[in-house]
């Protein structure tokens, strides 16, 4: 017997249609806002159709199990630690395994920000378990709107709630930037090449010694870094170093000289035409001038 809910452990709420038509009147909320929301455990007997699509986008994130979505004449398999999003308006249905049932967490959403957000894949889009992953906290995030929305509608819980959706979408759609805050763990080239410029800023790094540490060419290298941060290795460095500098300006007492010695320059002049490049003003104004 097919079900659409009512499965044991399941979360739901559907936010009434009077509080989404306020939202959607308010400037900060129409970007982005959540309709329904929903947990489902082992989901046997899962099935849902819509032959006329619906209105809002549907995540489905896939945590165990398995099932399967269907957009139009598009059906995609959905296994542990995978998402689809389903676009709206189009016609589709999507069902648990028989065998093994899905365990997912859904949300309907909507907003003038929402495509830009989901995306056009039209594949499960996939998670891969790693030493920085995040995933538990991507499931924090879908607690912590479960835990606002449960507490009542008022406008500071349904205001977080919709925040909180900005930064779960994001941490899908941008999962590499994501990931950066356990980067002491990254297996991905690029970014453990970023690692290491960052631990060694004030070492002479040159193209070869940097595409050396990961046995690759250096043309090759210089290619991937490239096509991942849109800037050559060495450029990359120098923005690392005058970052890394200004924080030096910021919190510290250190004479410019000094600072250009902690991040690589003996040459402080050099430094300071390196910096006025790329922060548009000398280190001794930088330093001078009002934050905050």
């Amino acid at each position: 017997m097919v079900r659409k809910d009512g499965f044991e452990g399941e979360r739901t709420f559907v936010i009434p249609a009077h509080i989404i038509e306020a939202i959607k009147k308010e400037p900060q909320n129409s970007q982005l806002y959540i309709t329904d929301i929903g947990f489902y455990p082992k989901a046997r007997d899962h099935y849902r159709c819509r032959q006329h699509g619906c209105n809002q986008y549907i995540l489905i994130y896939c945590t165990d199990g398995g099932g399967w979505v269907s957009v139009e004449s598009s059906k995609v398999k959905l296994s542990a630690n995978q998402y689809y999003i389903i676009p709206p308006q189009k016609a589709h249905s999507y069902a648990a395994n028989p065998d093994d049932p899905w365990t997912i967490y859904w949300i309907h959403y909507n907003g003038f920000m929402a495509q830009s957000l989901s995306g056009d894949s039209k594949v499960a889009q996939h998670i891969l378990p790693s030493p920085s992953d995040r995933i538990k906290d991507r499931l924090r995030l879908f607690n912590e709107i479960f835990v606002n929305i449960e507490m009542g509608y008022s406008p500071d819980n349904i205001n977080y709630a919709n925040i909180c959706l900005w930064y779960l979408l994001g941490s899908f759609r941008y999962i590499n930037q994501f990931r950066q805050i356990s980067n002491d763990g990254c297996t991905d080239i690029i970014d453990r090449s970023i690692l290491y410029m960052r631990k060694h800023l004030k070492n002479k790094l040159t193209l070869d010694l940097l595409a050396k540490q990961f046995g690759l060419s250096s043309s090759y290298y210089s290619n991937i870094f490239r096509n991942k941060t849109g800037k050559p290795p060495l450029d990359y460095l120098i923005h690392l170093r005058i970052q890394h500098a200004c924080q030096l300006l910021d919190h510290s007492s250190l004479q410019i000289k000094e600072v250009a010695l902690r991040i690589g320059y003996d040459d402080p002049f050099y430094f300071s035409r390196i910096f006025k490049k790329v922060m548009n003003m000398s280190p001794k104004a930088y330093k001078k001038k009002l934050k905050g």
